[in-house]
């Protein structure tokens, strides 16, 4: 039995495979397209899924989408009629579409599949479409490890479920109370992102990074004006100082009162207001999620918990989830935003609609994440021919000690080996890689390399039998969604003077023996690399620790800002030779730069990628 997964047409369209109950193939649009975040049918997800398993549309059983469009659209119609006359703006651009393309889903769908069936004459399969917090349950429960849980789900909206609470229990999902839009946590963290000039759906995971430079000044005033919370983390917003409901944008006029001032303009210099805003909304942030974890431990009684939604993404409030809450496990799914929402549906249809058992596997079912596409030899090799490229071919163990030796010089690489990653991080399959322990390492990446914001953290990817000496973890992190303190023993103590610092000026400050992957509160968002789902990147960090005594690598997403993930050869040579990155790895082919052709200056390729 084969049942494709389809999320698609609001944001980070996706199709995920599921054969005979196992997740084998996953994938989101962008990475194809280069378009970052599309949203268009994933036809290009869909066909590299098929070729995983050397079938065509034919071959599948069942195709399922991950959202209800015709509760969705109810939901708009009412929310423009609680709001008239304010909105007609938004209604009037908004309906076109509706009544165009989204109403009509079901054909749409159908035409594309028929499209992607192409002139074999395969036949289209049944089609089914499940509920989008539905999906994002099922998502979260299902590939993890327990075979019961309560099941949290936090995002913007989906019909009009903003929060869902569910229990989870070996093949099925019991719904059992949400909170509907427009209360949405999700939606007032992109109010916020808005705000302080950032891309809502896009530039929140900045938000969260820019919060530790800030002070929490403004919690009072968004507790007592722009959210009633309740004792069990239940809460409403009061609408009057939002626009989302109904118009174009996040905030109105009264917000911008509220907070003393006009929006940050995108691109725009921060300044201590923003900071202190990020700070504000992430500490209601954390409150909210700790407050919901403890009601639902309360209610379930379960010791597991598992998280999906775009909220789920937050891996700070994760991370205080699992030190102070009431849960011994927690478990995140790693696409928790709408990509995930694929794995749901389909899981969901093999499980609840088709009523298939479920064995839960040690750690996860989701293969690490791994689960794009692979590159073969020949395809690199013809990549690299093609662009007159000087490269090495180099086995497995010369490899790794080389290139530890590289990266302790305080070099950058390029690294591209494995299967693709599912969802937003990089974890070791495509990823730039650099020495945690240089001080001048994170203003490299950033500046030179990513091209974007200097205050942006990086991560630490840390052996999984390491990560208790080096991080206040005891336990896995592997889809880098915890946030915990490095260990004392590795911190710098600041001098008064440093102590005394404000803002921004903290971030040329080092924290630790590990400073470019030490934020300024000492926290770091953990990878825990295991043997078992990705050896050759562990094989790479236990020679950087032979070589180093230190045990972590500092891992990025290997694109450039604006630029989705790379995912085949071309891609990563490319994005190779318009940074400043110092070597390239793909699989077992290995580039140093200065060895590369010669190519006249062109800036010209930033304007390709829309800023994010």
């Amino acid at each position: 039995m084969k049942i494709l997964g389809i999320s698609a047409y609001y944001h980070d369209s996706a199709a995920a495979l599921v054969v005979d109950g196992q997740l084998v193939a996953a994938a989101q649009e962008e990475r194809f397209s280069r378009k970052k975040h599309d949203a268009r049918f994933p036809a290009n997800a869909i066909r590299y899924c098929l070729q995983e398993i050397g079938a065509d549309l034919g071959d599948i059983d069942h195709v399922v989408f991950y959202d209800k469009p015709l509760i969705k659209f109810e939901r708009l119609l009412e929310t423009y009629l609680a709001f008239a006359p304010q909105g007609i703006g938004s209604f009037m651009k908004a309906m076109p579409v509706w009544l165009k393309e989204k109403l009509g889903l079901k054909a749409v769908l159908g035409q594309e599949l028929r499209s992607l069936a192409g002139a074999n004459g395969s036949r289209v399969p049944t089609l089914l479409f499940t509920q989008h917090h539905q999906s994002h349950a099922a998502s979260a429960f299902f590939p993890s490890p327990f075979e019961d849980a309560a099941v949290l789900c936090l995002d913007g909206v989906g019909e009009w479920a903003t929060t869902s609470a569910w229990r989870g229990k070996g093949n099925h999902l019991e719904p059992m109370w949400e909170i509907d839009f427009p209360h949405s946590l999700g939606l007032l963290y992109s109010a916020f992102t808005y705000y302080c000039g950032f891309k809502v759906n896009s530039g929140e995971y900045k938000l969260m990074g820019l919060a530790p430079y800030g002070e929490p000044r403004y919690v009072d005033r968004i507790l007592g004006e722009l959210i009633d919370l309740k004792d069990d983390g239940t809460f409403r917003l009061d609408m009057k100082y939002f626009n989302y409901g109904a118009g174009l944008t996040m905030t109105n006029g009264r917000f911008h009162a509220l907070f003393e001032g006009e929006p940050r303009p995108p691109e725009g210099k921060l300044s201590q207001r923003e900071m202190d805003l990020a700070r504000s909304v992430q500490e209601v942030t954390e409150e909210i999620v700790l407050r919901l974890g403890r009601s639902l431990h309360h209610e379930t009684g379960s010791e597991n918990l598992c998280l999906a939604g775009g909220v789920a993404l937050n891996c700070v409030a994760n991370g205080r989830l699992l030190r102070e809450g009431p849960f011994k496990n927690i478990w995140i799914q790693p696409a928790a935003g709408d990509a995930g929402g694929a794995i749901g549906a389909a899981l969901s249809a093999w499980h609840e609609y088709l009523d298939k058992p479920r064995t839960p596997v040690a750690g996860d079912s989701m293969r690490g994440g791994y689960l794009g596409p692979r590159l073969g030899d020949g395809e690199i090799e013809d990549c690299l021919k093609a662009r007159g490229a000087s490269y090495r071919r180099v086995d497995d163990s010369a490899l790794f000690r080389e290139l530890a030796g590289v990266l302790a010089e305080g070099n950058v690489v390029g690294w591209v080996q494995g299967r693709m990653e599912f969802g937003p991080r990089a974890l070791g399959g495509r990823s730039i890689l650099g020495d945690p322990r240089s001080p001048r390492m994170q203003a490299t990446m950033n500046l030179k390399i990513k091209y974007r914001e200097s205050f942006r953290p990086f991560a630490p990817s840390v052996l999984a039998e390491r990560v208790a000496d080096w991080f206040e973890l005891d336990g896995p992190s592997p889809y880098m969604l915890l946030v915990a303190p490095v260990v004392p023993a590795h911190r710098f103590a600041m001098t008064s003077e440093q102590d005394a610092l404000f803002g921004i000026d903290k971030l040329n400050v080092p924290r630790s023996e590990i400073p470019t992957v030490t934020h300024v509160d000492y926290s770091a968002r953990i990878q825990t690399v295991h043997a078992e789902t990705n050896p050759r990147y562990h094989a790479l960090i236990s020679a950087f620790e032979s070589l180093t005594g230190c045990p972590v690598l500092v891992n990025t997403s290997f694109n450039v800002r604006g630029e989705p993930i790379v995912c085949s050869a071309e891609d990563a040579y490319r994005c190779f030779m318009r940074t400043e990155m110092d070597y390239l790895v793909i699989e077992n082919f290995l580039l140093k730069k200065s060895e590369q052709p010669v190519l006249e200056a062109d800036s010209s390729w930033q304007q390709e990628f829309e800023l994010d």
